[in-house]
């Protein structure tokens, strides 16, 4: 089991973001009811250290955890279940992409914010067309047009100015953040997610989290058993897969190396 996690976080960072990372990510954040491009140059402060980021509320974190592992297998899990056997797979992946189509508005913005203006020209072509001729986004037109499907928030984007992470936090019911990303997520990224300016608000985010959590229900069992302490696993897979974003997928050699390693050493164990 820990051999096949290994060879995914292999491929995982070296590769351009897929749904297959996507499903990765969501898997660690226990879905936390809740893919990059390859970047040619790195700015000085993007990059996040997981082995320097501290855990000062550990103990606090660690409760939260057990709190959001009890709900999903008490309550979401068993909803996504029913969601998926209900929901022909037509209907679901035009759910998945309506919500993705609208993720390219704050990947725009915040590209733009960092001065990679070829990468926010995408972003918007990609919205525009799959928003008119992909009839709301149901239909992943612009993917197949060659356009590239990227994955930005303004958490990375003060990252790529240089801002610290400050300490790991896990979030109720959100998962997985740190005090920059979680400040983000609740200001800027929120008033760049069009779902906020609807009165329908609310329903869309219970949809398009149930839809995300009822896709990974097929590949999750290959991480139940990644390790008996799971909050220390799932925190250094989300502060790894953190800086792989943040940094566009360029990650020093080293640094790609160090949850491997740390899986290797679990699997002798």
């Amino acid at each position: 089991m820990i051999r096949n996690i290994k060879a995914f976080l292999t491929t995982s960072t070296t590769t351009s973001i897929t749904k297959s990372t996507t499903t990765f990510l969501l898997v660690f954040l226990l879905v936390g009811c809740s893919q990059t491009n390859d970047g040619s140059q790195l700015s000085s402060g993007s990059v996040d250290s997981p082995q320097k980021n501290s855990d000062p509320f550990e103990k606090m974190n660690r409760k939260l955890y057990k709190l959001n592992a009890g709900l999903d297998k008490t309550f979401l899990k068993p909803v996504a279940r029913a969601y998926k056997k209900v929901t022909p797979e037509i209907i679901d992946s035009s759910i998945t992409n309506f919500f993705l189509n609208l993720e390219d508005v704050t990947n725009a913005f915040n590209n733009l914010l960092q001065f990679k203006l070829g990468d926010s020209l995408v972003d918007t072509e990609r919205f525009i067309f799959n928003s008119t001729f992909g009839l709301a986004g149901i239909f992943d037109i612009a993917t197949e047009m060659g356009l590239e499907k990227h994955d930005e928030d303004f958490g990375q984007t003060l990252a790529h100015w240089g801002v610290n992470s400050g300490p790991y936090i896990m979030l109720p019911l959100l998962g997985p953040s740190t005090l920059r990303d979680a400040t983000a997520k609740f200001s800027i990224d929120r008033l760049t997610d069009p779902t906020s300016y609807s009165d329908q608000g609310p329903y869309l985010f219970v949809v398009e989290n149930l839809d995300k959590r009822a896709d990974v229900l097929t590949t999750e069992e290959a991480f139940e058993d990644l390790s008996e302490d799971k909050y220390s696993a799932i925190k250094d897979a989300w502060l790894q897969r953190r800086k792989y974003l943040i940094n566009d997928g360029k990650v020093d050699e080293k640094s790609d190396t160090d949850l491997i390693d740390e899986l290797e050493s679990l699997d002798n164990e």
